[in-house]
């Protein structure tokens, strides 16, 4: 299975829309903790409008989000503590039910992770399907 992800760091909704587009992307799957962006388009309900509207779906899976420290620690580069944090939180029920609904989701539909992070190598999203994603193939899109 191949899971997508994209970071909208600098990028605008049309740049991302046509990256997710031109990898046939058919979903994106939001694992921000907090689907608000002070960048325009990119809070839940706009950014799940302008999905739509490029025939795009959109889910949102809170328990996948990084929590506060760890959000913190990213701002900071502070990449060891950003990986202990978010390991706590994927030891959590919530998120564990939520890793499976990811997985069954990218399975039916070609599917991107979606977060702010432009760089993969400091996200949250690498370290999530390290830990879940045994066996999936991983294509980071850059807008």
């Amino acid at each position: 299975m191949r899971i997508f992800t994209i970071g909208y760091e600098g990028a605008t909704v049309a740049e991302v829309i046509a990256a997710l587009t031109a990898a046939g992307v058919d979903r994106v799957i939001d694992v921000r903790a907090l689907p608000l962006s002070r960048r325009p388009g990119f809070s839940k309900t706009s950014l799940a409008a302008g999905l739509a509207e490029a025939g795009i779906g959109y889910v949102h899976l809170k328990a996948l989000g990084t929590p506060k420290p760890g959000r913190d620690a990213a701002k900071k580069g502070d990449v060891a503590t950003l990986r202990s944090v978010y390991a706590g939180q994927l030891e959590l029920p919530e998120a564990q039910a939520q890793a499976a609904v990811m997985l069954d989701l990218a399975r039916a539909v070609p599917s991107a992770l979606l977060c702010f992070e432009r760089d993969p190598c400091h996200c949250h999203r690498t370290l999530l399907l390290a830990a879940v994603g045994a066996g999936c193939e991983v294509v980071d899109l850059v807008a």
